[in-house]
């Protein structure tokens, strides 16, 4: 992203801090007609692609847009600004009918063409190469052999799919989704990340963490499951709590690329952390028709189960490295924690309404509007017309690549859907499982993580449940079981090598090799892995069914998980040797997995095998493989 000086960057926040403002006013007090509001929202937005991510970084300029920038955004304003001013007549034209007009047929081939180029700059070549492909498809589909080949469809058909329709392409329900649940729960973020939450997390994290054993790796995850519930972004967590929290246990003693695969998984699990989590959510909301705070509840053990692995596997490598905690001197008072946690106000206020069944947007905006009061409750927390400022405009900033993410996953589900390739997929994938439900979670596994590891979850999701989740529900899967699968795997490709976005980013700040890296944060986070297929077989994991059995699901979880950490990193109360490390791991899958015993047996053989792992160490040691602190060298 360009770092814009002189009277450029003021007219640029001056824009963005309006955008901000705009989806504030429109939260709270209505939005404007759909395609109103979408056009309004892209209108913002698209242009800030042009002006604040170069076309070629390294070549084009980096502290000013250069004049083609300027063509670029003013097409981008002209192509919105038709589509709001010509919205009523669009809305009561007969789709697929009504010839194009000229108007539509210039500003609809290049806001296409704008889309495009803007994914390309400022969120994924992949998922613009994905969507130029997409377009490319629907100029040749006549052409192509056997499940690819559909009728011809002319450029004005084309056209019209991208531009004019309300319910696909690039105005369409998902962009309407990113308008107005997704913006406000940016901002949202935006303005509690600038209340100054995140030195309360962090500290708390400490006081909480800090003195157990390799203390900077439990603070790792607890700060960074706390400040993701409110960031949603896994590589904005990674760089605000792992700069600090990489460094400390570097010096502590791990290794390079565990600091940062701790970091990375800990980052990732932040978008299925409640109360917000990631933008996916809301959009599963709007797909599912299933309320927000259902959404909440029932992601809520999944989460705690992963980070619960998390911290395990943190504590067992500490034990295995004989790493103490922090010094006494570097951990911060009660009192400290207790300044600040006024700040978590808003964050209630946001959990008291939705519990009121008040719209999640509704909910958002009167929880900005407390940020303000309670930030003032404190001296040394109140933010002023400059933090107000800066926190406007990082808001709208913010907005661009996701608004951008959903606008391009809308228009290459507009190409799967409008040829009838969405259903092609999903007969081969049912054709491939013959009705094994297994096989096609698998098979529907590797598709989404493939597609979340070039581009981003929100789309990543959007088009892996347009293709799976039916899929999946005709299998006898609950609807929002469905959803939480696709979008537990769209989430974990960011931790899931060989291109792992979030590893990437910890591995810049620990000075690590990134494939290291994303192998660790891969092992940290197949908690992720198991509670994606736990909600293939087990609505009580969803907090659905009697009450004993959602408690046995979270034991023989809890415990099953704790066996898999150990087998992991090869340790418990003593080493683990490596021959029972694979057996062990699939003792602990067997029993979390094997879905068609009663739950209760399997807690007591689960929680017996860990009895015997503590109790019993010289049974998995082999004659005790001496576990020593790694070699200075092997930090350097």
């Amino acid at each position: 992203m360009r770092r814009l000086t002189g009277p450029t960057a003021i007219a640029i926040g001056i824009w963005a801090a309006t955008a901000t403002l705009l989806h504030i006013y429109t939260s709270g007090f209505g939005f404007f007609e759909p395609r109103e509001q979408r056009s309004i929202h892209l209108g913002f937005l698209l242009p800030l692609a042009f002006i604040l991510y170069p076309a070629r970084p390294g070549r084009s300029p980096e502290g000013r847009p250069s004049l083609p920038d300027w063509v670029l955004a003013a097409l981008a304003v002209a192509t919105c600004v038709y589509s709001y001013v010509e919205s009523p007549r669009i809305n009561l034209r007969f789709e697929n009918v009504d010839p194009l007009l000229l108007g539509e047929w210039i500003w609809g081939s290049a806001m296409t063409i704008l889309i495009v180029e803007a994914l390309r700059r400022a969120v994924t070549p992949v998922l613009a190469g994905l969507v130029a492909i997409g377009i490319a498809y629907l100029f040749v589909t006549e052409y192509m052999p056997g499940i690819l080949n559909y009728r011809d469809l002319g450029t004005s058909e084309i056209i019209e799919t991208m531009y004019l329709l309300n319910g696909m392409g690039i105005f369409g329900s998902i962009t309407g989704i990113s308008s107005t649940m997704v913006a406000i729960f940016i901002i949202f973020g935006a303005f509690i990340e600038g209340s100054g939450i995140g030195r309360l997390f962090h500290n708390a994290g400490t006081r909480i963490a800090g003195r157990q054993s390799g203390g900077p790796g439990k603070v790792a995850v607890v700060s960074s499951a706390l400040f993701g519930t409110i960031s949603g972004s896994s590589t904005a967590n990674v760089f605000t709590t792992g700069s600090f929290t990489i460094p400390a246990m570097i010096r502590l003693g791990y290794r390079r690329q565990f600091a940062g695969g701790v970091e990375a998984s800990a980052s990732v699990g932040g978008q299925i952390m409640p109360p917000v989590m990631g933008a996916g959510a809301f959009v599963m909301a709007e797909i599912t028709n299933i309320p927000y705070s259902q959404i909440i509840i029932a992601a809520t053990i999944g989460a705690v189960c992963y980070f619960f692995m998390i911290l395990v596997s943190v504590h067992f490598e500490a034990k295995r490295l004989g790493l103490e905690g922090v010094a006494a001197a570097d951990v911060p008072p009660w009192r400290a924690v207790l300044d600040d946690l006024h700040l978590l106000l808003p964050v209630l206020v946001l959990l008291v309404l939705m519990a009121f069944n008040f719209s999640p947007h509704y909910s958002a905006f009167w929880s900005i509007l407390s940020v303000f009061a309670c930030t003032w409750m404190r001296r040394h927390t109140r933010i002023g017309p400059r933090q107000v400022w800066n926190i406007l405009e990082s808001g709208g900033r913010n907005m661009v690549v996701v608004a951008l993410a959903c606008a391009g996953a809308g228009m290459f589900v507009a190409c799967l859907t409008v040829t009838g390739l969405v259903i092609s997929l999903s007969t081969i994938i049912t054709s491939l499982s013959e009705g094994n439900l297994f096989i096609a979670g698998v098979l529907l596994m590797v598709t989404t993580l493939i597609l979340g590891m070039g581009v981003p979850t929100t789309a990543a999701y959007i088009i892996g449940a347009s293709i799976g989740a039916p899929i999946l529900v005709k299998l006898g899967v609950p609807v929002l079981g469905a959803h939480l699968f696709v979008f537990y795997f769209a989430i974990l490709a960011d931790a899931t090598p060989p291109v792992s976005v979030a590893s990437y980013a910890a591995a810049s700040i620990a000075k690590a090799e990134p494939m290291q890296t994303g192998l660790v944060a891969f092992r940290l986070s197949l908690a992720g892995f198991v509670i994606g297929y736990s909600y293939l077989y087990t609505p009580s994991l969803m907090m659905i069914g009697p009450f004993w059995e959602i408690v046995g699901q979270v034991a023989v979880n809890l415990i099953g998980l704790t066996i898999l950490a150990a087998a992991m990193f090869g340790f418990c109360r003593a080493p683990i040797h490596p021959a029972w490390r694979l057996p062990l791991a699939l003792f602990a899958l067997a029993l979390v997995l094997l879905e068609s015993y009663e739950v209760w047996p399997r807690v007591a053989v689960v929680a017996a095998g860990l009895a015997i792992m503590i109790w019993l160490p010289q049974v998995f040691s082999l004659g005790r493989i001496a576990a020593s602190p790694l070699p200075a060298e092997a930090n350097k």
